[in-house]
């Protein structure tokens, strides 16, 4: 059961879920909502309403994981739409799990020409 998050792609479902929801209800969310397959391995992360709770699932080879963690103080950063973000890379989770908002970083501009 243990996460080796460098070698896993991690999914993050935009905007609220309900947190009553558990294993059964988030895999078939990965699977109906997110349309990604819930038995990839894939750690998939959800965060409701107020932003102060998270939950994550993924299958360990013979079965789900859940994991969840709840803030006493402030609240994570979460993308409210889709265009924000649905894939995070390992640093990008790290930085959501310690509060870092990098959904409002700056993104980097491509120009074709100067003039």
């Amino acid at each position: 059961m243990i996460l080796d998050i460098s070698k896993i792609r991690i999914f993050i479902r935009p905007g609220f879920t309900d947190m009553r929801n558990a294993i059964n209800g988030l895999s078939f969310c990965v699977e109906n909502e997110m349309l990604q397959n819930p038995f990839s391995g894939s750690l998939f992360l959800f965060c409701n309403r107020q932003k102060r709770i998270l939950k994550a699932i993924w299958w360990d080879s013979n079965g789900f994981c859940l994991c969840q963690k709840r803030l006493e103080k402030d609240h994570f950063p979460w993308p409210s739409t889709s265009d924000e973000v649905q894939e995070l890379t390992r640093d990008e989770l790290l930085l959501l799990l310690k509060g870092i908002n990098f959904f409002t970083a700056h993104k980097p501009i491509y120009y074709t020409n100067v003039s």
